[in-house]
Order: C-alpha cells, then sequence, then structure tokens
C-alpha cells in the first residue's frame, strides 16, 4: 500500500521528530490529507466495566492495588450499566465504545462471559466496540472476536529498554504476546504509549518503532499523556512539555500513515489551542465523556465547542 513502511529506523525516526516544527507539521498534515478526512475525528467513550485492585505494579496507574490512591475498588458492571452507558455515549456523538477492566489477565469463567454480553450488545447498537482487560491467551481473543469486537487495547506504554522502570509484573514480550494473539484473531489491534513518565527522547523513537515495524501497523495508535495522580510513584514526575506531546502525534501520523492516531489520557491538560495543533498534527480521534477510565477528561459539551471553532465535525457513524 501506499507509504506505508515497517522498517523505520531509530534515526529516520528520530529525525522525524526533530524537524523544525513548521516542516514537521507539513509533513504530518500533508501525510494526513492523503489518507484520511482532515475535518472529521472519531468519537470514543471509554467505561471502566472493573475498576481498582489491579496486582499490576504500573507507575502511572491509580487502579494498581501496589499504591494508596482515591480509586474505589468496585466490581465488574452489570451488563445492563455498560449497555446504557454505550447509549449515551452514542447520543452524545461517540462511534467507538471502549470496555476497560483493571485485571492483569483476562478472567475465565462467568467474569468473560459477561464482557462478551456486554461486547455483543455494544454492537448490537451500532458502535465498534473496543476492550481492554489486561493480557489476554489466543483462545479468549477468538472468542471476543466471535462476540463482535471491533478491536482490543494493549498498549506498549514505553521502549523496551524504559519499560522495567516503569512495570516490574509483566515483560514487554508478554505485551507482544497479547498483540499477536489479538492480530491472529481479526481483531484490529489499539496500541500506542504514555509519554512524560522520565523516559527519553530516545525512548520515544523506540516505542514509535516498535509499533511502526508491526505489519500490518496497529489500526489505532493511542498517544498519552502522564496524567499524575497523588499516591502513584510518578505523583511527582516533572511536566511535560506540550511541544513534545505535538511531535509525537506528528510522527505517529506519518510513519503510520494509516492508522487512526488518538489523542487520550491527558487531554484535560492541553489548552484550545495545543488540542488544536494536534489535530493538524494528524490526531483523528479522541475519547469524550468526563473520565478516561478513572483519571479527568474534557466534558463533552467544551469538545463540541472547539471542533465548531475549528470547523471540524465528529464522525457520523461507526466505520466497523
Amino acid at each position: 500500500m501506499r507509504n506505508l513502511r515497517y522498517d523505520w529506523t531509530i534515526s529516520e525516526i528520530e529525525k522525524i521528530y526533530n524537524l523544525p516544527f513548521p516542516k514537521l507539521i507539513l509533513r504530518a498534515m500533508t501525510v494526513h490529507r492523503q489518507n484520511h478526512k482532515t475535518d472529521e475525528i472519531q468519537g470514543c467513550q471509554l467505561l471502566s466495566i472493573k475498576t481498582g485492585g489491579c496486582p499490576e505494579d504500573c507507575a502511572y496507574c491509580p487502579q494498581s492495588a501496589h499504591y494508596k490512591t482515591e480509586v474505589e475498588r468496585e466490581q465488574l458492571l452489570s451488563v445492563d450499566k455498560t449497555l446504557e452507558a454505550a447509549r449515551n455515549a452514542k447520543e452524545s456523538g461517540a462511534t467507538r465504545f471502549c470496555m476497560g477492566a483493571a485485571w492483569r489477565d483476562v478472567p475465565d469463567g462467568e467474569q468473560f462471559e459477561q464482557v462478551l454480553e456486554m461486547v455483543k450488545g455494544v454492537r448490537e447498537l451500532g458502535l465498534e466496540a473496543c476492550c481492554t482487560l489486561g493480557m489476554l491467551r489466543e483462545d479468549q481473543a477468538e472468542k471476543l472476536a466471535e462476540a463482535g469486537l471491533t478491536a482490543y487495547n494493549h498498549n506498549l506504554d514505553t521502549s523496551p529498554e524504559f519499560y522495567g522502570d516503569i512495570i516490574s509484573t509483566r515483560v514487554y514480550d508478554e505485551r507482544l504476546k497479547t498483540l499477536e494473539n489479538v492480530r491472529k484473531s481479526g481483531v484490529t489491534v489499539c496500541s500506542g504509549g504514555i509519554i512524560g513518565m522520565g523516559e527519553t527522547k530516545l525512548d520515544r523513537y523506540k516505542l514509535l518503532q516498535q509499533l511502526s515495524n508491526q505489519n500490518p501497523h496497529p489500526e489505532s495508535v493511542p498517544i498519552n499523556q502522564l496524567v499524575k495522580v497523588e499516591g502513584t510513584p510518578l505523583q511527582d514526575e516533572n511536566d511535560l512539555d506540550v511541544f513534545d506531546f505535538v511531535r509525537m502525534i506528528a510522527t505517529a501520523r506519518i510513519i503510520m500513515p494509516q492508522s487512526m492516531v488518538r489523542l487520550s489520557a491527558g487531554r484535560l491538560q492541553l489548552t484550545d489551542e495545543a488540542q488544536a495543533l494536534c489535530y493538524l498534527a494528524g490526531a483523528n480521534s479522541i475519547f469524550m465523556g468526563d473520565k478516561l477510565l478513572t483519571t479527568p477528561n474534557p466534558e463533552t459539551n467544551s469538545d463540541a465547542e472547539l471542533l465548531d471553532k475549528l470547523g471540524m465535525k465528529l464522525f457520523a457513524e461507526a466505520t466497523a
């Protein structure tokens, strides 16, 4: 396919990331225009269907059982409550509904069956259905595919080298294995990362290389900015420079031309002007609703007002 490569080198990615800002944005806009509608973005909504108590020790996550945060444990939501939230999301303009559960591994049995019912119900509403449930076996991925799952999210978070500084309860290869299982099932892959966790620029290039050298590229690439939460090890991390965030989005757009680049966690920390720069850089999806799992997110009204100012709009309907 035109523009698609799976052999990006670190030096190539570094050169793109560090282009003079006007050149970087122009190049990203050009690639974006060749592959997507530039005045439309997809609205997604993410619901935490099982909150807190996760045995993982991800340093950024308030849902980890290892840290004392204000997030309280909640059991798996009922199918009815989940589908009610999905209907509300659709009314707000979302075309993709994502369900997240704070598990290390997807559990077999009644809870997994309940998630399969949620997926079926979301699809029946005419929405794309996405799940992020932790590590996934091949047979579980196949069952999710049979239920109609559109996408499975499993972020790589950062570079392989920096990963151990952020998480000790699993290894990078386990992340890659889950993505492989998802790909085998025919479900599309949603995988990105988080910046602002104390990583170097080289770590960012290596994360982008891991994502862009997958064949095919992940259909969805969420770019998250660290949301600092009291009680987590990263609560006092230095603020991220907004231009680094925009550069990350622009570089992802250039090296993964056909992927949906999703402006994800940390959006509340961005001004309207910064968000507009992200759209110029190639971001074409946002997460709506007042929360992104357990962290604050801009309200739907403020999103609508900004898109209106920019002469942009949300996708009218799901694409899958």
